[in-house]
C-alpha cells in the first residue's frame, strides 16, 4: 500500500524538470570556464593599461598593424621582469639593490610599506622547498574537535626553546573555509599531529568545498585509494 509521501518508481520527469536539470548542468559547466576566461581577460587588460602608457608610441605594435592587440603589455612586462631579475642576480645588481634598500630604510613611511610588500612577495613567490609538506589532522580549537591543517616546518630558535614541551614542535597552518589563504599558524607537539595520506591539493579541495569534496569520495580520515 502506497502513501502520499511514497515516490512513484516509474514516474518520468516532466519537460520543465528536464529543462531545469539541463540548465543547471550547463551552468555548472559554463560558469568555471567563463569566470576563468573573464578573470584572465581582465588581468591582461589591467596590465596592458598600466604598462602601455609607459611605452613610447613609436614602438607600440598598433602603430604598424593598426590593431590594438590585447596582451602586448603583458609580454613587455614579462620581458622587463626577466631582464630585471637577470640584472639583480649579478654583482652590480645586488650592489644597486643594497644601495636602494639602504636609502629606503631612511624613509619612515616608505620603509614600512616597502618592508611589508617585500615580505608578502617573498612569501607568495617562495621556492618549492618552502611549500607545505603534508596535510594533517589536529584537534583544534579544543580536544574532540578535529581540523585539517598543513605541516610547514618544525619550530626553531626561540619558539622551540621557550615552548614548555619536551618533544618536537611542528608548525601547522590551519586554513579557513572557503578561503584557504587565510588561517592560523599554530605549533603542536609532534605526537598530537596525525599525518594524512591525502595530498596537500586534496586537503585544500576538502577545505575549500567545506567538506563536500572528499578525496576519491572517501572520508578524509581514511587514506585515498591507490
Amino acid at each position: 500500500m502506497n502513501t502520499p509521501f511514497d515516490e512513484e518508481p516509474h514516474r518520468r520527469p516532466g519537460l520543465l524538470a528536464g529543462l531545469r536539470a539541463s540548465f543547471l548542468t550547463g551552468i555548472v559547466v559554463i560558469a568555471p570556464v567563463g569566470l576563468t576566461i573573464w578573470l584572465i581577460w581582465s588581468v591582461v587588460g589591467w596590465i596592458d593599461g598600466v604598462v602601455l602608457p609607459l611605452v613610447p608610441h613609436t614602438i607600440r605594435p598598433e602603430q604598424y598593424i593598426g590593431i590594438n592587440l590585447r596582451g602586448v603589455g603583458v609580454i613587455i612586462f614579462l620581458i622587463f621582469t626577466v631582464f630585471v631579475g637577470w640584472i639583480a642576480k649579478g654583482l652590480i645588481g645586488r650592489s644597486l639593490i643594497q644601495i636602494a634598500e639602504s636609502m629606503v630604510d631612511r624613509m619612515p613611511v616608505v620603509r614600512s610599506v616597502y618592508s611589508g610588500i617585500k615580505q608578502i612577495s617573498e612569501t607568495v613567490f617562495a621556492q618549492s622547498e618552502r611549500s607545505f609538506e603534508k596535510a594533517c589532522l589536529i584537534q583544534y580549537p579544543r580536544r574532540g574537535i578535529w581540523a585539517i591543517g598543513f605541516v610547514s616546518i618544525p619550530a626553531k630558535g626561540e619558539v622551540a626553546k621557550r615552548a614548555e614541551t619536551g618533544g618536537q614542535l611542528l608548525g601547522v597552518f590551519v586554513p579557513t573555509t572557503p578561503n584557504p589563504t587565510s588561517g592560523f599558524l599554530l605549533y603542536f607537539p609532534a605526537e598530537d599531529v596525525i599525518i594524512l595520506d591525502m595530498s596537500v591539493e586534496e586537503a585544500a579541495k576538502l577545505v575549500i568545498s567545506a567538506g563536500l569534496v572528499y578525496p576519491n569520495g572517501k572520508d578524509p580520515t581514511q587514506p585515498p585509494e591507490e
